[in-house]
């Protein structure tokens, strides 16, 4: 890594200071993080960088600050084609991100990350039966045996007429090649940030220390051996059930019970957190779990020959015989392992409501949020290959007479599940509406007393504004709601097992016609390519567009912070690099001299915060922290009680020896107060830590200033480095740092 020093002269002196600034969500360029057009890079690489001003600036007192940036939006991520790769990685992400939203709870810490993985096994293993439910079922099985499915389709018509077997054995390669693609791509972030790891010890003993400095290849390791060996045991499992369908051999049933024994021997591995967990020093289970993916390999080998040489008769028509009770039993299985994760988190919840966030229902949440996704990718590929395949049949017809019922079902659980949650978020928005809106009228006439009578229409706008922000709070409760009701819906698929559509078992039991229940099957199956499309649209523009990804990115980004702990295949971890360089950086520069005013705003206030409990105190010491526009209190300490808590908030404060000012703004939707919002009806933290929050006035002025034609604009989530107000905290931070003081010790939790 580069340093710089050649450019900016060796060594700084006491009175030296940078300002080290990373920037939020939005993949700013360095130039508009530093606030200014001439800069160059003095550290890092394109994805993540240090850049400085090509010319320092000099406070009051003769002392020189010089500003530089640390940009790392591309790594969470980078070119087109990755971030389109992570819109359809999603699910992965998010029951990666449920493992971490437990509570603080050791009695049930192990139980809790155990149905967190087998979740996440299940997401995979329906990854494997989408992509067999098109290869096996609807092409092997149905269109090759179909005369219109074929016709002027030469690229299929030459598997047609050939054995079943050989067909089934040959279409295997794309559910087996889709397997190979996610293993290979989950092989390669771990190989470019392995290089990033914190130079010291750990010198925190909270858990969000472990963000960044935790060596997590060892585990990302064992979990994908563990994935890739269930992935290939539920293709041998979906083909042999279709081999065995008119009658079942020797062989045949060999090959199941080994199938069927690496999937319990994945199941259990997963559900010993002590084993899995262990660091780089014990490599016996890295040899069990590679031992284990190697016999799921061969084991597919053999089940492929078996199909080619085995001579019993295969049944003809219908779907690929066994693929519907395999499909609806893994949904009977998630929907169970929800049903333990809710009573598990119910049962170690704490009673008092302030330290229960989202009711102690984090991780159940996210965890039915990413099943149900993953049940709208794989439903919507099957519908839609079903679709082409199906030709100028009817849509509606197509949908619900083609694919498999455990899929129609599961599309209509999942438009319900839509349709109630927006139906309640529309309540909730009315019934909440005058509560925002008088807190919101209070807080802007504290703002702005006696006004002229020409402001008032844009008072009503900021009032509008604090008032949509503080929806925020009203989302997370709504969260709970979808969670319910898409576990609902997952657990109405195993009706199929009685054998009934949708269509059919609704107009015969309910009373609703059978059209109308087609149509609507039909409807959400669109709805869902909709939305898929839009994700991928939206990825795009993230991408290219910074204010588009100012929006798209802080829900990517929110889950991309945290390590690979539960699904091998979710995209990587940013901070295993970010926290490392930061940490790298910041000793660098205390050690050759210079203090470090270290600011972050947005998410890059997170990196900020798990970069400090990473500093030695030598290093803490000489070092500042200056956040605006911080999601630590308002969505970190309520998504991830276990991580972010009253303890870790204090320990960051103790150890820049409480040289910390938080910035915030009553219209961020996102960001907020630390410690205390200095409101009337909020109560003030007793010691330094009262002094940290300081709320801005936003807009500026609500009267167009001399020399302007408009108001002030609202500011929002946007960053505040040209706001004259950071530039006085910044500055106070800086004279505190020229006159460093031995840090307060963390307090003990």
């Amino acid at each position: 890594m580069s340093d710089g020093s050649a450019r900016w002269g060796g060594p700084g002196t006491p009175d030296d200071v940078v300002e080290l600034r990373v920037h939020g969500a939005a993949s700013a360029s360095a130039g508009e993080v530093l606030d200014l057009p001439r800069i160059e890079q003095v550290a890092g690489d394109r994805s993540g960088g240090f850049y400085r001003t090509r010319r320092c600036s000099d406070t009051d007192d003769g002392g020189q600050v010089t500003l530089e940036a640390y940009r790392w939006g591309d790594l969470p991520s980078g070119t087109v084609a990755r971030t389109l790769s992570l819109v359809f990685l999603l699910p992965f992400m998010l029951v990666n991100v449920a493992i971490w939203m437990r509570p603080a709870n050791p009695g049930s810490d192990a139980v809790v990350r155990s149905l967190c993985r087998l979740l996440a096994l299940t997401l995979t293993g329906l990854y494997v039966l989408a992509a067999a439910g098109v290869a096996l079922d609807l092409i092997a099985w149905k269109c090759l045996t179909s005369a219109p499915c074929l016709e002027g389709r030469s690229w299929l018509s030459w598997l047609a007429g050939r054995p079943v077997g050989l067909r089934l054995a040959v279409l295997a390669l794309v559910p087996a090649a889709a397997i190979g693609l996610l293993w290979r791509a989950s092989t390669r972030p771990g190989r470019v940030f392995e290089a990033f790891r914190a130079p010291e010890a750990q010198v925190s003993r909270h858990r969000l220390s472990a963000v960044g400095q935790w060596d997590a290849e060892p585990l990302v390791g064992r979990l994908r051996a563990v994935h890739v060996a269930a992935a290939f045991a539920t293709l041998d499992v979906t083909l042999l059930a279709a081999r065995a369908s008119a009658g079942a051999t020797a062989g045949t049933v060999a090959l199941a019970v080994a199938a069927g024994t690496v999937l319990v021997a994945c199941a259990v591995l997963l559900c010993t957190p002590p084993l899995i967990d262990r660091g780089a020093t014990d490599r016996r289970l890295d040899r069990v779990t590679r031992t284990l993916r190697t016999i799921s390999l061969v084991l597919t080998v053999v089940v492929a020959a078996h199909l080619l040489a085995s001579p019993a008769r295969w049944p003809e028509g219908g779907g690929l015989p066994g693929y519907d009770s395999i499909l609806t039993g893994l949904f009977v299985a998630q929907t169970a392992l929800l049903i333990a994760l809710a009573a598990m988190l119910l049962w170690s919840r704490e009673r008092r409501p302030e330290d229960t966030p989202l009711f102690g229902l984090g991780a159940l949440a996210v965890a039915a949020t990413a099943i149900s996704v993953a049940v709208a990718y794989s439903a919507e590929l099957v519908y839609r290959v079903a679709d082409f395949l199906d030709r100028d049949t009817p849509t509606a017809v197509g949908v619900a007479d083609g694919p498999p019922r455990a899929y129609t079902w599961a599309i209509y659980g999942l438009l319900r599940a839509v349709l109630v949650t927006l139906v309640v978020v529309g309540l909730v928005a009315l019934i909440s509406r005058r509560g925002r809106h008088r807190t919101a009228a209070t807080l802007v006439a504290h703002d702005y007393p006696d006004p002229p009578a020409e402001a008032e229409p844009r008072l009503h706008q900021v009032r509008g504004a604090v008032a949509q922000a503080r929806f925020t709070e009203r989302l997370i409760p709504l969260a709970v709601v979808y969670a319910g009701l898409a576990g609902l819906g997952t657990a109405t698929t195993t009706i199929g097992l009685l054998g009934l559509y949708p269509a059919g078992a609704l107009e015969r039991y309910a009373g609703v016609p059978a059209d109308l229940v087609t149509f609507a099957v039909a409807f959400g199956s669109w709805v869902i390519a909709a939305i898929i499309l839009g994700l991928v649209v939206g990825g795009i523009f993230a991408y290219r567009t910074v204010e588009f990804r100012r929006h798209v990115g802080v829900l990517w980004d929110l889950g991309t912070f945290w390590p690979r702990a539960a699904h091998p295949f979710a995209p990587p971890c940013y901070a295993e690099r970010a926290v490392p360089e930061l940490t790298r950086r910041i000793t660098y520069l205390v050690g050759r001299g210079n203090a470090v005013l270290l600011t972050g705003h947005s998410y890059g206030s997170v990196l900020a915060a798990a970069t400090v409990l990473q500093l030695p105190p030598a290093v803490s010491n000489r070092v500042a922290l200056l956040t605006h526009g911080s999601p630590l209190r308002r969505i970190y300490a309520r998504l991830f009680p276990a991580y972010i808590d009253d303890e870790v908030l204090h320990e960051i404060g103790a150890r820049v020896g409480w040289r910390w000012v938080n910035l915030w703004r009553g219209t961020d939707p996102i960001g907020g107060w630390v410690f205390s919002a200095h409101l009337p009806t909020a109560p003030a933290p007793a010691g330094p830590a009262a002094a940290v929050d300081r709320r801005l006035r936003d807009p500026a002025d609500v009267v167009t200033p001399p020399g302007d034609s408009v108001p002030p604009p609202i500011q929002g989530h946007r960053a505040c480095e040209s706001d004259p107000r950071f530039v006085e905290a910044a500055r106070e931070l800086v004279e505190r740092l020229r006159r460093p003081t031995e840090p307060e010790p963390p307090r003990a939790g």
